[in-house]
């Protein structure tokens, strides 16, 4: 019971913190997707792999972008090790796949993806929508907070990590 108010309370809190983030700076600008991800703090794992894969500048590009975002603790549960292996140069075209797995083309907001059966990802292949209720899922993940705006697209916190087959 308590791990489940944790967790909640984790939701709300990321929620929040991301959609802070998506306010307009000094010059009235909103944050790109990127910039959306690095401010929060619950997506440095994501960000170091979009910087290692060389994906920063593409993912500030005009876009529009649906990112589907894993946070730390969905990189978390991943088998000991896969994080720093996916890190390494010699892996860069797997992290590569693996990144643009989570990529959707277009602004797709919830109430979009509560309608699909599926979405082309900017990797190639497709990710699978299943909603049960009040419960959202893209492949086997959760989506946890919905619709957070970003100059160039929108983001879904996920919990876990989409692998491509």
């Amino acid at each position: 019971m308590l791990n489940k108010m944790i967790t909640l309370l984790s939701v709300v809190a990321a929620s929040f913190l991301l959609m802070s983030g998506a306010q307009a700076d000094d010059h009235g600008m909103k944050k790109d997707v990127v910039d959306v991800a690095s401010e929060n703090g619950s997506f440095n794992t994501l960000v170091a792999a979009v910087k290692a894969a060389g994906l920063v500048e593409t993912l500030k590009g005009e876009g529009p972008f649906t990112v589907f975002a894993p946070t730390d603790d969905a990189f978390s549960k991943l088998p000991a090790g896969t994080v720093d292996m996916l890190l390494m140069p010699e892996n860069k075209d797997k992290l590569i796949a693996i990144l643009t797995y989570h990529v959707v083309p277009g602004k797709v907001m919830a109430a979009e993806v509560v309608k699909l059966d599926s979405a082309v990802t900017v990797e190639g292949q497709s990710v699978v929508f299943n909603v049960d209720g009040g419960n959202v899922m893209v492949n086997d993940a959760n989506i946890v907070a919905t619709d957070v705006a970003a100059s160039n697209g929108v983001i879904h916190v996920i919990d876990a990590v989409l692998m491509p087959k």
